[in-house]
């Protein structure tokens, strides 16, 4: 069998053989595929495959009956306000092919101005028949479809020279190469990609449709990490109890009697359905040969090649999936879909809440900005988006394209008033040159300006994007790029430093700092629980939104040495990955910078407790001093405030900065704490702070964050001054000696 390399994946297989096996990710391997252990199997046996009918003259039978191919039925909403080019602004160029563009859009006229869309651009002039068909038939089938893992169309229309479909903008991209790139998943996550899938084919099968050309590239992710099938060029709407014999499709998803040509339905899809989850399982596509003809040769007579480290359940679905013969093919009986759903392989899937998007993906996009098109192609969206005229078509293909246009009934029914006035903020930042002044409004400021010769800011940025929806952690708002400068533009921290309010008014209560501390712990226990350390909690990047001074608007700030989990490979893990397959070593590193992040915010309550910093006693303290103190944990909670501090605030205390970090509570336990849970029991008497109190601990705090970054850097001499080399008689060489 000729494994496919055009995408890169992730998986597992078997290392070992009986109950000891152990399972790893196939990234370790060097060509993962030549090891993979295969079970070939026929279909009822080997001499029972059909022989089946290879047309070397596929393309030329095509284009006789391009024609006669579709039955199209306009389903225009009649009545309803048109759209037109002019009422949409150009952001961004998403893709672009050799018939048109898909630009990214903004509204700009109608109640939902300010609403961003995908703009499918075509030009007539260069359609062939058969695509201009295609082209219309995609917009009818769009029409008639409403469902949550399809996506929507909103308007279509046409000028004299191109077609226009305004469809969703999906902001996570196209699922499976993105997840290839960045996450480890496994074949539970993939149990719930392959599930919402079925449910979208199978509303689509309702309709009569017959969806054709099921592949990678045509399934996408929305914001929230759910899939929205896309692409209906080639779907075509059957005729009850007829068939369909076009040629159409990615030969490698095709099934048998696609291409044969011997007539098809709806269970081709099916059979496609199966080659995408054996490609999502495996990383390799089940059937591809040198060529084209081989591919076809091989979806008609070859011996499937079944990977052993699959699960029972999934070998059971696939070989079901995998009948040549589409009456004997899982979901093609009288219940159709619902053979598949009772499958062992989705014994764990509820779905009805599936269905109702209850289930939280294993994967969500880094996107929180509407404009973010992060997950497209930056040969495409780096261009400047221009929608040139396009040359009329031929008399004829007016008639095709006769009741293109349509308005979604919905939108008239809209009122997006405020992502109006959003938009009108955004400009007002986009208006600003970036100067001297930090502060462009009211509301957005550049939080940031990165050196990348220095740093690498991906990580910070894509964190922030992933996570930055959270009300306690800063919301990064754009990043603009100078050169080699980076500039993030976050929303503006209004109230200043927690520490230096807390400072200023010189008396902070034990119930406040509860809250204060509950605040911050429950957004540090989030991203911990999403695998995400921050590594720099000092007080001066926890910062109030506003002046208020309520707990509520504190933010965590500047994750410039924050890390994700990630994978010995460097991919990101799902949660189901990280339960099952995460090396100990990775998870017992993250285990440690967590637990640093629990010390830090326990140097922070100790200092509001007691207007002192634990392990500093001035700016003079030296760094070794610093650290000889906070390596042995010697820190006092006695004298001053510590006389009235309850004893449940100095445990909680002791706890968070344990010499040891293994010994350190979660942040989920911290919030656990009799101190946070039952903080009403609290005191609300003021904990007074002297003006000596506020120089001291500015300079202290200082002084022990700067002990804590300062390593000491060792020079390293040429090979030949050491004593081994000396004795050995090494001579120094040149670099040309090399």
């Amino acid at each position: 069998m000729v494994t496919s390399h055009r995408r890169r994946w992730s998986y597992w297989v078997h290392g070992g053989e009986g109950e000891d096996a152990v399972v790893m990710p196939l990234a370790q391997y060097a060509d993962p595929w030549q090891k993979m252990p295969m079970k070939e199997e026929a279909e009822g046996g080997a001499g029972s495959t059909e022989d089946m009918l290879v047309d070397d003259n596929e393309e030329k039978q095509d284009q006789e009956h391009n024609v006669t191919e579709y039955e199209i039925i306009s389903v225009a909403a009649d009545g309803k306000e048109k759209a037109s080019p002019s009422q949409f602004e150009l952001l961004k160029v998403l893709g672009q092919g050799s018939f048109g563009k898909v630009f990214l859009v903004r509204k700009i006229h109608g109640h939902d101005a300010g609403t961003l869309y995908a703009m499918k651009v075509l030009k007539k002039a260069t359609l062939k028949v058969r695509d201009r068909m295609r082209t219309k038939m995609e917009r009818d089938i769009l029409v008639d479809v409403n469902h949550p893992f399809i996506v929507k169309m909103h308007y279509a229309f046409q000028t004299e020279g191109k077609l226009y479909l305004i469809l969703d903008f999906l902001r996570g991209g196209d699922l499976f190469t993105r997840l290839s790139k960045e996450v480890m998943f496994t074949e539970e996550d993939v149990k719930f990609y392959l599930a919402e899938l079925a449910l979208a084919l199978d509303h689509l099968h309702s309709l009569g449709i017959i969806y054709r050309d099921l592949k990678p590239e045509n399934i996408l992710l929305d914001a929230d990490g759910h899939i929205k099938l896309t692409d209906f060029g080639l779907s075509k709407e059957a005729i009850e109890d007829k068939k369909a014999y076009s040629f159409c499709g990615t030969v490698e998803y095709m099934a048998p009697e696609v291409v044969n040509r011997r007539g098809h339905n709806h269970t081709a899809d099916w059979w496609s359905y199966g080659v995408l989850m054996f490609e999502m399982l495996t990383g390799a596509l089940p059937f591809q040969g040198q060529n084209r003809k081989d591919t076809m040769t091989m979806i008609l007579k070859a011996k499937l090649g079944m990977p052993q480290f699959l699960s029972p359940e999934a070998q059971s679905l696939l070989r079901m999936l995998f009948k040549r013969n589409p009456q004997n093919r899982l979901g093609a009986g009288a219940d159709g879909v619902e053979e598949i759903k009772r499958h062992n392989f989705f014994a764990s899937i509820d779905w009805e809440k599936l269905l109702k998007k209850q289930v939280p993906p294993p994967f969500k996009p880094a996107v929180t900005r509407d404009e973010d098109a992060f997950y497209f192609d930056t040969e495409f969206t780096s261009r400047t988006p221009r929608d040139s005229p396009g040359v009329p078509p031929s008399a004829t293909a007016h008639e095709l394209f006769r009741g293109f246009s349509f308005v979604a009934p919905c939108l008239l029914d809209e009122v997006t008033q405020g992502q109006v006035q959003q938009l009108d903020k955004v400009k007002e930042i986009q208006r600003r040159p970036l100067g001297k002044t930090t502060a462009f409004t009211d509301e957005y400021e550049i939080k940031e300006i990165i050196d990348r010769t220095k740093r690498d800011p991906a990580e910070e940025i894509e964190i922030l994007l992933r996570y930055g929806n959270h009300p306690n952690i800063i919301t990064l708002r754009d990043v603009y790029e100078a050169g080699n400068q980076v500039y993030l533009v976050t929303e503006l921290m209004k109230g200043g430093e927690l520490l230096d309010k807390i400072l200023r008014q010189k008396f902070f209560s034990e119930r406040e700092a509860s809250a204060a501390l509950q605040t911050i712990t429950s957004a540090v226990d989030f991203l911990h629980k999403k695998g995400v350390v921050h590594r720099d909690l000092k007080p001066s990047n926890i910062l109030y939104a506003d002046d208020s001074g309520s707990p509520e608007s504190l933010r965590i700030c500047d994750f410039g040495f924050a890390k994700q989990l990630r994978a010995e490979n460097g991919l990101l893990m799902t949660p189901c990955y990280t339960a099952n397959f995460v090396a100990p070593e990775v998870l017992k590193r993250q285990g440690y910078d967590a637990a640093c992040d629990i010390w830090s915010l326990g140097v922070l309550l100790y200092t509001m407790l007691s207007g002192r910093t634990p392990f500093a006693h001035g700016p003079n303290d030296t760094p070794s001093d610093i650290l000889g103190r906070i390596g042995e944990g010697r820190f006092s909670l006695e004298g001053g405030n510590w006389d009235t501090v309850s004893p449940l605030a100095k445990e909680i205390v002791r706890l968070m900065l344990h010499v040891d970090p293994h010994k350190r509570p979660t942040a989920s336990q911290v919030l656990n704490h009799r101190w946070i849970s039952q903080r009403e029991t609290l005191s609300s008497d003021h904990l007074k702070l002297s003006h000596q109190d506020i120089r001291q601990v500015k300079g202290a705090m200082a002084a022990t964050y700067s002990a804590l970054n300062t390593s000491p850097k060792m020079t390293l001499d040429h090979i030949g001054a050491s004593k081994l080399a000396q004795r050995r008689g090494v001579k120094k060489l040149g670099s040309t000696a090399l």
